[in-house]
């Protein structure tokens, strides 16, 4: 059973100042918690019906409380209009440095609000073995209950990294190349790409900000052959790092 202050509590993390606030997150439905079970996040609490216990007994490891709750109690403290497994209080991990030499090839986002799209991104970065995003400043929040929700368990292997962006390409080591995503880049199918460098993704309206654009030493294009005005950041995305990873 859930208690009324512990649903308040759990209710509150779908904010993002009280996020901040505990440096805790939510994370619900039966894939991103199995993924969440075995990642190196440290949890507080697992609220799952008996079902969910069952099936991942071998994942419910010491060092947590493990509540088993009603699949009514899960739709009323989370943000789902139905759960059927289990929801979890998971501690956000502290922000590191972002380390150039680990990083060959960086996604980074100007400016990507939509949690959705961000969910997908980070999702698409895992699959092609990205184990980080650099984010500005004004992104959606990584820990947002509905990024963690359209990563499909992805979070667990991304780290996120928000920074100025104008400044820290800026401060990027020598001879690193900046792509980025634009109308009047080159075709990128004519193109050898090898996943080196920073590829730059723009806000979902307004694409990537003049004071970012200006440091891209190669703008690319997704060439269309339709009537579409453009193309869901996310899925600019996958198509673009498909272009660099596809001979690598």
């Amino acid at each position: 059973m859930i208690s009324k202050g512990l649903l308040k509590y759990i209710r509150s993390l779908q904010i993002k100042k009280y996020r901040l606030l505990h440096q805790a997150f939510t994370v619900e439905g039966e894939k991103s918690v199995a993924e969440l079970l075995q990642s190196d996040f440290a949890l507080e609490t697992v609220f799952a019906t008996q079902k969910f216990l069952q099936k991942h007994t071998h994942l419910l490891q010491k060092g947590f409380e493990v509540v088993e709750v009603s699949e009514e109690e899960l739709a009323k403290a989370g943000s789902m209009e139905t759960n059927n497994a289990a929801l979890a209080i998971a501690r956000m991990k502290p922000a590191t440095d972002f380390a150039w030499q680990d990083h060959p090839f960086v996604l980074a986002l100007d400016e990507v609000r939509d949690p959705g799209n961000l969910g997908t991104i980070i999702r698409i970065a895992d699959w092609y073995g990205l184990t980080a995003v650099v984010l500005s400043e004004n992104s959606a929040d990584f820990y947002n209950q509905k990024v963690i929700a359209a990563t499909m368990g992805s979070f667990t292997r991304i780290t996120p990294h928000y920074v100025n962006l104008p400044e820290f390409l800026q401060k990027r080591p020598q001879n690193v190349p900046v792509y980025g995503a634009a109308l009047a880049g080159k075709n990128v199918h004519k193109l050898d790409l090898q996943p080196r460098g920073v590829l730059v993704m723009g806000n979902e309206s307004h694409g990537i900000r003049p004071e970012t654009m200006q440091l891209v030493t190669q703008p690319l294009h997704i060439p269309g052959r339709g009537g579409a005005e453009s193309l869901n950041v996310g899925t600019a995305t996958a198509i673009l790092l498909d272009n660099f990873f596809r001979n690598s």
